[in-house]
């Protein structure tokens, strides 16, 4: 941020009094500009044993796959927000099962929030978003060309559940190592991780 967005006068970055870390702080009539991390929200759909995947139709990772997902709109709650996404990018409602994971992305300012749910119907369809939308059993999910390291991290701690016969709330943070960047799968790992039982 170069300019305050109340009333156009450039911003200096320093340590407010009180504070712990430097913030934009307006020069002129001295508001205080924070930048908080964005929720991304979103839904694991099962459908008799295989999961819903969409290929995405807008950048970035342009017609790579990811689970149904996007940012958090004011007004919503996270849950409203999940089978919202759904909506729009997979064309499917869902009812919703609990919260999956809920994983960080500290270097780029960002927080998912993932949740098990299941089709109603059969009915999904590409929305405007999305080039297409499959149901994947397990052995055909294109694991190479998935867009998101977060998301396929969400979806193998569902496999390692259901292959434990146990279901958790998964919380950790997502990084990646020097040089890698946040599409980096290879460089990509879960950290700090915590996996809560649910009866």
């Amino acid at each position: 941020m170069n300019f305050c967005s109340s009333c156009g006068a450039p911003v200096r970055h320093e340590v407010p009094s009180g504070d712990d870390r430097p913030r934009a702080v307006c020069t002129r009539c001295e508001a205080i500009h924070y930048r908080n991390p964005r929720t991304v929200v979103g839904c694991l759909v099962e459908q008799e044993e295989r999961v819903l995947l969409c290929r995405r139709a807008i950048e970035p990772q342009r017609g790579l796959w990811t689970l149904p997902a996007g940012f958090l709109e004011l007004g919503e709650s996270l849950l409203e927000g999940a089978l919202r996404e759904t909506r729009e990018e997979a064309c499917a409602e869902v009812t919703a099962l609990g919260l999956h994971a809920q994983l960080d992305l500290p270097r780029i300012g960002q927080t998912y929030a993932l949740f098990r749910g299941r089709l109603v119907g059969d009915e999904f369809a590409p929305g405007p978003e999305s080039l297409e939308v499959t149901t994947c059993p397990r052995d055909e999910i294109p694991w190479d060309e998935f867009a998101f390291p977060v998301l396929r991290i969400a979806l193998e701690l569902y496999f390692a559940d259901l292959d434990a016969g146990r279901k958790h709330v998964h919380l950790g943070a997502v990084d990646w190592e020097e040089g890698g960047t946040g599409y980096d799968h290879e460089r990509s790992f879960l950290r700090d991780h915590h996996a809560l039982e649910l009866a």
